[in-house]
C-alpha cells in the first residue's frame, strides 16, 4: 500500500480545514466561528483510489496548513517528502487569486513537483455568488488541474475528483519508485 503526503495551502480563510475534514471523514466540534489553524494539523485516513479496478487503497497523511505567513519559517520542514500539494483559494476573494501565485512559487516550482502532483481547488463557501465559471489564472498556474468544491451543493463530486487527483499522485510515485528500482539494477 502506498502512503501520500499530500499538503493542503493556501491563503487564510479560504476552506482548507473544513475540506481537510471533509475529505477524512473528520468530524470537529465547528460551531461556524472561524478559528485560524495554528500551524499545521495533520490527519491521517486511508482511501480508495479512483478507477483502480483492482480496490487499490492509499494511506493519506493529509498536512492541513496554516495560511498564515507567520509560519513561513517553518513550511520547508512542512514541504520535506511530500508527494503532493493542492493550493485551496476561495474565488470570491479577489486578492486569493494574486496570492495562490506565491503559494504555487514557494510549494510546487521550489520542490520541482510535476503538474499531476498539484491541484488548485476554488473552494466555493455557503451562500457563495461566485459561478464555477473560467478564472483568470497565471499561465503557469492554468496548467494544472482544476476543481471547484461546493459542499453543499456537490459534496461527492469533490471526493470523486480528490480520489482522482489521489490516484495521479500514487501513479506519480509508483514510476518514480520503478525508475529508482531499474537505475539500481543497471
Amino acid at each position: 500500500m502506498f502512503k501520500a503526503k499530500l499538503l493542503f495551502i493556501g491563503p487564510s480563510e479560504s476552506g482548507k480545514t473544513v475540506l481537510a475534514n471533509f475529505l477524512s471523514d473528520t468530524t470537529e466540534n465547528v460551531g461556524g466561528e472561524y478559528r485560524p489553524t495554528q500551524g499545521v494539523r495533520i490527519l491521517e485516513f486511508e482511501s480508495q483510489l479512483e478507477g483502480s479496478g483492482d480496490n487499490k487503497t492509499c494511506e493519506v497523511e493529509l498536512w492541513d496548513c496554516s495560511g498564515d505567513f507567520k509560519f513561513e519559517s517553518c513550511w520547508p520542514t512542512l514541504m520535506k517528502d511530500s508527494s503532493g500539494v493542492v493550493i485551496i483559494f476561495n474565488p470570491d476573494v479577489p486578492s486569493h487569486l494574486k496570492e495562490i501565485e506565491r503559494w504555487y512559487s514557494m510549494f510546487i516550482s521550489s520542490q520541482g513537483l510535476q503538474d499531476n502532483q498539484c491541484l488548485l481547488m476554488a473552494h466555493h463557501k455557503p451562500g457563495s455568488g461566485v459561478e464555477d465559471g473560467r478564472l483568470t489564472l497565471a499561465s503557469h498556474l492554468s496548467r494544472l488541474p482544476l476543481i471547484h468544491s461546493n459542499l453543499e451543493e456537490e459534496p461527492e463530486d469533490v471526493r470523486q475528483a480528490f480520489c482522482r487527483y489521489l490516484g495521479n499522485v500514487v501513479n506519480t510515485m509508483s514510476e518514480s519508485r520503478e525508475r529508482e528500482e531499474m537505475s539500481i539494477i543497471t
